[in-house]
């Protein structure tokens, strides 16, 4: 596994544990407004306002951004959550808090065991790609 994945997978173990505990419902920080999907997460590079802004490539979320909306304005809200294509920004537009946070944790949840059933296998030395079966046999010699 490269020090992106494993950064990345770093990165999506904390936002499910943010997202665990409630914290896109914590509204004292932001009151005035919902908090947006990765934007108001720690995961977000600039979630600090009082840093420098940093470009949304140097994210590692980038990574699960199809190549057509890297370039976007908010290029995270267009990551795939589901096998229907649904994200975040279509749960804006089109669903409810409780289904887009349902979907944002299930999807964590299949991209994090995704990328450490890689991790297993990098570290193993086999490609997840290709199974294979050994046989070990004895033969047995007529006497």
């Amino acid at each position: 596994m490269t020090n992106e994945k494993r950064h990345l997978l770093t990165v999506l173990r904390e936002e499910l544990a943010f997202v665990e505990r409630g914290g896109y419902r914590n509204t004292s920080e932001k009151a005035w407004r919902p908090l947006f999907i990765f934007q108001d997460s720690p995961t977000c590079l600039n979630h600090d306002p009082t840093q420098p802004p940093k470009p949304c490539s140097e994210c590692p979320l980038m990574q699960l951004i199809p190549a057509k909306h890297r370039d976007g304005k908010i290029p995270c809200r267009q990551i795939p959550l589901n096998d229907q294509g649904e994200t975040i920004d279509s749960f804006y537009r089109l669903g409810t808090r409780d289904e887009l946070e349902a979907a944002l944790r299930g999807w964590l949840k299949k991209t994090i065991h995704r990328l450490e059933t890689e991790n297993a296998h990098s570290l193993a030395g086999c490609d997840p790609t290709v199974s294979e079966i050994h046989v070990r046999a004895k033969s047995a010699r007529a006497a």
